[in-house]
């Protein structure tokens, strides 16, 4: 969750997919709509980077809980790779590094290529991104032309579809896990074709189970809110929206007094393992449990009903 930001004045509970334009920094992005919405308490998942557009879930009040396990999501993007030039930023912002000639290959060739990346790989976090090691993020390093040893980190590439081929540009869609540098992705695709190359678009389609068809843009939110504040509210999504992929628990009321107390509950040998979206009677979402192997379930996340 994005941290040192104004606070503003009212309660305001939900989650909105905001389709982040091009130009703008998520913080900068979460900061606009939260002013909108006169929201006291809001932050964001998963930063875009400034030239990049699409989906951007926003947090406010008790949605914020959640903000940790859209982190953690799956995601898909629609990727534009320049080939022949590299940049110093790895996107089209950064100064050209170098240039090599593109090798001319058959469609299929690209597409072995690209899909030759699908699976469990390790990949090298690059000097422009927001990771932090030793207490400073990369970027700011790169920004004074340090430039340090970064370890591997494990990512999983699950589907990549070649869309077009305009060289110098390749266009494809990809679906990954949490962690997964884009920008590297298409260095590496390069390299493997014995050229170079940097992501000139990015285009983020989905976060976990949201899909594209339930983004909001910054212009259509901005229109809502100069005919009534109210009208951006309604496009609040709930926060156990973004849970969608846990189980569902419901309990009963004494069981429900005991949860939101941060009490375990017994009992609980013939449910599955680990996290779970917990309701009471009605169909109330009241937080996230860990249904443990001695039959507990314990509270991890208490929302306010």
């Amino acid at each position: 969750m994005s941290k040192g930001l104004k606070r503003y004045g009212e309660e305001v509970n939900g989650l909105l997919l905001l389709n982040k334009p091009s130009g703008i920094t998520s913080n900068k992005a979460l900061q606009i709509v939260r002013k909108l919405l006169n929201a006291k308490k809001a932050g964001h998942t998963g930063s875009l980077d400034p030239s990049a557009t699409g989906m951007l879930p926003l947090c406010f009040g008790q949605a914020t809980k959640v903000c940790k396990y859209l982190l953690n999501s799956d995601k898909s993007y629609i990727v534009e790779a320049t080939l022949g030039v590299a940049t110093d930023t790895g996107d089209r912002e950064g100064k050209e590094i170098s240039n090599l000639p593109i090798p001319n290959k058959s469609r299929e060739e690209w597409k072995e290529i690209v899909q030759s990346f699908i699976g469990k790989s390790a990949q090298i976090p690059p000097m422009h991104s927001a990771l932090k090691i030793n207490g400073k993020r990369l970027y700011e390093l790169a920004r004074n032309g340090e430039k340090i040893e970064r370890k591997p980190r494990p990512i999983e590439i699950y589907s990549i579809n070649l869309l077009e081929i305009s060289l110098p540009k390749l266009i494809f869609r990809v679906r990954c896990s949490k962690g997964t540098y884009i920008r590297t992705l298409v260095e590496d695709i390069a390299k493997k074709a014995d050229t170079v190359a940097h992501t000139s678009e990015l285009h983020r389609e989905s976060v976990g189970d949201f899909k594209s068809e339930n983004m909001i843009k910054m212009c259509t939110i901005k229109s809502l809110a100069e005919q009534d504040m109210d009208n951006i509210r309604e496009q609040l999504l709930p926060a156990d929206t973004a849970l969608s992929g846990m189980p569902k628990l419901i309990i009963n009321s004494n069981e429900a007094a005991k949860f939101c107390a941060g009490q375990e509950i017994k009992d609980y040998f013939n449910k599955k393992n680990g996290l779970t979206r917990v309701y009471k009677a009605g169909q109330i979402f009241i937080g996230i449990g860990e249904v443990t192997t001695k039959g507990l379930l314990s509270p991890r996340r208490i929302f306010i009903t």
